[in-house]
């Protein structure tokens, strides 16, 4: 049994085109024309003016966490180490405690993400199964000028609202 063999015919044979230099330049070329057109016209440059105008941001970002509450004003978030478990980053930290209110056993006592180690992936959205922890918050500049306040506590958590309703959160896929 003999095997079909195609053999393809390899463009660039000449010794400029082998040497690739000339490729580089005509690239190089593209880009200064590119730069020389800006610099004298740049009316038609499209720009982002960040700080005053603020980017459009749909249902299904992923942005900084939150926790929800009930209707009575009780943490959703039960403590049962499932985002902790499904986060690949390993930036949530959960510490249970027992729950008074009498709706389930425990609840969290410390519930510390940290955002310089978060990779904002979203399984932990995915994880809890009493929908507990959201990412809709529609903030998408974190910023701070030392770590320790990159680390959001129980209290950070629910005292960050959310940016969208509950129709137009669960229409958005989240």
């Amino acid at each position: 049994m003999s095997i079909k063999v195609k053999t393809i015919v390899r463009e660039g044979k000449s010794f400029y085109e082998r040497l690739y230099l000339v490729e580089v330049f005509k690239g190089m070329a593209v880009t200064f024309g590119h730069f020389i057109r800006n610099f004298l016209d740049n009316s038609k440059l499209y720009t982002r003016h960040y700080p005053e105008v603020k980017p459009e941001i749909t249902p299904r970002w992923r942005g900084r966490h939150r926790l929800t509450k009930h209707d009575d004003g009780t943490i959703k978030c039960v403590a049962c180490f499932m985002c902790q478990t499904n986060c690949p980053a390993q930036c949530i930290i959960i510490e249970a405690g027992e729950r008074e209110d009498g709706r389930t056993e425990k609840l969290p006592v410390r519930f510390d993400i940290d955002l310089l180690e978060c990779i904002y992936c979203g399984f932990c959205v995915e994880a809890c199964p009493k929908d507990a922890i959201r990412m809709d918050t529609g903030i998408f500049s974190v910023t701070g000028s030392e770590r320790e306040s990159m680390v959001l506590s129980i209290d950070d958590l629910l005292a960050t609202n959310g940016a969208f309703s509950e129709e137009e959160y669960k229409k958005g896929g989240a």
